[in-house]
């Protein structure tokens, strides 16, 4: 298995889900009319002094892929059949099966959702060096990070990741995140 094991902490600005990208408008995300209309809602309350749709404030778990983003530090625990993704910020546990599971077909949503993983040899090289991950049977309110991007009321969504250490720094673990939701014109990748 690649060198994923230990604590990560998060790179660039915190609560951006594009961390390449600015705030709030300047994260493009590519909404429905709809969904684009929620969010301008969402930035015109923050904008008041409120806090828009964003379920943190109510105290509800960030939930898929917001996770993600980081406040706090992350650790991989890597076992033969299963991936354990430990995230500092509320004591949040993330599962990721490895064991070649189908995803189940009547199980609770929860904010971390229901993880199924693959590993890969990208490289050719004998070694792991490739974790691909997804995500589905997430509870809702969601959004994707504290500006308020809305994620579709449905419970639809789909989160694909690749997860990779930068080949020139061992020290850099990218994840590549690719959220499909019913709120998006076309697949978000991060």
């Amino acid at each position: 298995y690649p060198a994923f094991e230990g604590q990560w902490i998060r790179m660039g600005p915190i609560e951006r889900y594009d961390p390449t990208k600015p705030p709030a408008r300047g994260q493009q995300p590519p909404l429905t009319p709809e969904y684009q209309a929620i969010f301008e809602a969402n930035l015109a309350d923050v904008a008041k002094g409120g806090f828009g749709d964003d379920p943190v404030y109510s105290c509800i778990p960030e939930g898929m892929p917001r996770a993600m983003n980081l406040i706090l530090p992350m650790e991989f625990v890597i076992k033969r059949n299963i991936t354990y993704i430990h995230m500092e910020y509320l004591n949040m546990l993330r599962r990721i099966y490895t064991d070649g599971r189908e995803f189940p077909q009547e199980e609770a949503p929860s904010w971390m959702g229901y993880s199924i993983g693959k590993w890969i040899d990208e490289s050719g090289s004998g070694h792991f060096d490739v974790l691909e991950v997804e995500t589905r049977n997430l509870k809702n309110p969601r959004t994707y990070d504290a500006s308020g991007v809305p994620m579709h009321k449905d419970s639809q969504t789909t989160v694909k990741e690749r997860f990779y250490l930068d080949k020139s720094n061992p020290d850099i673990l990218y994840d590549q995140v690719t959220t499909i939701d019913h709120a998006l014109t076309r697949p978000w990748t991060v």
